[in-house]
């Protein structure tokens, strides 16, 4: 592929290995002067964050770094980097990381436009224009958030996990730059990777109308199944790192049909249980796969196909399992086994994930309705 691409679907995105030298030129353009970076502390430290530091130093661009953010962040992030972008007064926000810093530097742009706002009381018909501006620039390829109008944040009243949506929550540019992903170890490659896959699967298989994202979804499955197996296997190759990225956003604009039961499952198991929701999400698929063809056979053909499996003459019900059978085995390939159980869920902890599985509103474009019960039973299957 060439070097650099640049395309504007659904946000202005400038793609390929070594394109944050054009940052400071492309901030310049939107109007920002000293951008607030707000990332995890654990970056810190990593060579991904000096590339980016490198960047803005170079480019004599002034910049204050807001390090606060947590996996499954909650408000208390949002606001501690509003409060950062005040004392320094920013003009601009570059969220740096994986999906939790960019749905943080996507969400405090609505406290910096209403100070005393309360995400559990966030109004999507509120006047949000005029957001600042936002750059995203996504450390791993998986939650595809750089291009999302959502921002899941932990909402600490309730303790769950909720989708902040509105379209001017999207950020305004977004760099997938393979040289900031290129020290991600293999485990959190092969867990962020499979999100990006569940994400064209479910949104694939939504009964919601949206031919355009059901194309985008075969092929970010097509490009997965290709490209993932490289990026864990050799960090190093910049062009397996790059369709990672570029899959991952793919993703992310499939799943404006919305999702399914597996994301509902994921969801409380990072809450509550602290795995990451890659690798939740990768550990619960098959299983939600296999139920949902009990009610709906035929459901994973075309998933099947994209992923290169040979179904002509096949029934419905040989094809899905057969593609299901594929997906386990990449899951597993990609080095995630070991089920629920060995994540450390236990049957004593069921009852609890199955009642905010049913309460996340994911599995209501599940193919197949889903009950609280059927959620106990998907969490017992899945251990």
């Amino acid at each position: 592929m060439n070097p650099i691409a640049t395309f504007s679907f659904p946000v202005k995105t400038i793609v390929g290995p070594g394109t944050l030298r054009l940052l400071s030129r492309e901030l310049s353009q939107i109007g920002v002067r000293k951008p607030l970076v707000v990332t995890d502390r654990g970056l810190l430290s990593t060579s991904a964050y000096r590339y980016l530091r490198e960047h803005l130093v170079a480019a004599a661009v002034p910049f204050q770094v807001f390090p606060g953010v947590h996996p499954n962040p909650g408000e208390s992030d949002v606001d501690g980097a509003a409060a950062a972008y005040r004392t320094a007064s920013c003009d601009g926000v570059i969220g740096f990381g994986g999906g939790s810093a960019l749905d943080v530097a996507k969400a405090v742009r609505l406290k910096l436009k209403k100070p005393d706002l309360q995400l559990i009381s966030f109004n999507a018909k509120d006047d949000w224009s005029c957001l600042a501006p936002c750059v995203c620039v996504p450390t791993t390829s998986g939650t595809g958030s750089e291009v999302g109008r959502t921002s899941v944040i932990t909402i600490e009243a309730t303790g769950r996990k909720t989708g902040i949506f509105h379209p001017c929550l999207l950020a305004d540019l977004v760099f997938l730059d393979a040289e900031v992903t290129r020290d991600l170890p293999p485990r959190l490659t092969a867990a962020t990777g499979i999100d990006a896959l569940t994400h064209c699967i479910e949104s694939f298989t939504s009964p919601v109308y949206q031919p355009y994202c059901d194309g985008i979804a075969l092929e970010g499955v097509a490009m997965v199944v290709r490209w993932l197996p490289v990026a864990i296997d050799n960090s190093g190759d910049l062009d397996a790192r790059t369709q990672m990225s570029v899959a991952a956003a793919m993703g992310a604009v499939a799943f404006q049909k919305d999702l399914g039961a597996a994301h509902s499952m994921a969801h409380p198991l990072s809450t509550q249980r602290g795995i990451h929701h890659g690798t939740a999400n990768a550990l619960c698929l098959p299983t939600v796969m296999r139920f949902n063809i009990r009610g709906r056979p035929g459901t994973y053909r075309r998933v099947g196909e994209a992923a290169g499996l040979n179904l002509a003459g096949l029934s419905p019900e040989d094809a899905d399992r057969q593609t299901i059978e594929f997906l386990e085995q990449f899951i597993q390939r990609s080095g995630i086994s070991g089920g629920l159980k060995g994540a450390g869920v236990t049957k004593d902890h069921i009852d609890r994930l199955a009642d905010e599985a049913f309460l996340d509103a994911c599995h209501h474009t599940n193919p197949v309705p889903v009950t609280r019960e059927a959620f106990v039973q998907l969490f017992v299957a899945a251990l």
